[in-house]
């Protein structure tokens, strides 16, 4: 049992787990300001054209309230999250590839004369067909 905590405290005290901890909180509060950015603006902007307040608007079917006003304001916001998602993983993947670039340098390479496969510069054989490839 002590083998088993002392593996959950390395894993718990990792940097990334506590990034992901941070990632956690940090998107808790963007939902609360998309809900907010929903519910306050773009509800009242729709329920001018119902002319109501679209998170009130709801049916009654044999007895039961369907709120779907509610229903489609949480699908608006579930919309903006997972386009603002997706705008932030599109560009980290931009940033890294970028990033990847930058750092790789460019391998010199060069074309063997025997089978015409792109060996390394410095390389004395070539790989494929085993020639020697002079300098």
């Amino acid at each position: 049992m002590k083998k088993f905590f002392l593996e959950f405290k390395v894993f718990a005290l990792k940097g990334n787990m506590m990034s992901m901890a941070i990632g956690v909180l940090i998107g808790a509060a963007f939902q609360g300001l998309i809900t907010s950015l929903t519910e306050n603006i773009l509800s009242p902007i729709i329920g001018l054209f119902v002319r109501q307040n679209f998170d009130y608007l709801e049916l009654n079917v044999l007895g039961v309230t369907l709120r779907y006003g509610a229903f489609i304001t949480s699908l608006i916001n579930f919309f903006i999250v997972a386009l603002i998602a997706f705008l932030m993983v599109r560009a980290m993947n931009k940033l890294l590839e970028y990033s990847k670039k930058k750092s790789e340098p460019a391998q010199p390479e060069r074309t063997c004369p025997f089978c015409m496969s792109v060996v390394h510069s410095k390389a004395v054989r070539c790989q494929a067909c085993t020639s020697e490839i002079n300098q």
